[in-house]
């Protein structure tokens, strides 16, 4: 069963560009797992310091290994000063 997740990180406004680049680069390295069937990544338009992923991943077994990758605890390492509060990750269920 996917499993489709909407997170939303908002940077310090000093540290946005830094923090998109970074974004952008985890795309990259994510897109790449098997089990990553989406991974779109947003930024604001009226709010240039939100970005918002919205990610559907093959299963949990999928979701796991994504969140053991070396990149990823990375990007959280280097994020987390650039950040302006604690990442909301948001799970659903696709309706329609």
């Amino acid at each position: 069963m996917p499993i489709n997740l909407t997170v939303i990180l908002k940077s310090k406004p000093e540290s946005k560009d830094t923090l998109k680049s970074l974004l952008l680069d985890l795309v990259q390295n994510s897109t790449k797992e098997a089990a990553c069937l989406q991974y779109d990544l947003h930024q604001n338009m009226e709010e240039s310091t939100i970005f918002i992923f919205h990610e559907v991943w093959e299963n949990e077994a999928g979701l796991k290994l994504h969140n053991e990758q070396s990149y990823l605890i990375s990007f959280f390492k280097k994020a987390k000063p650039l950040l302006q509060e604690v990442p909301v990750i948001h799970r659903t269920e696709k309706l329609a």
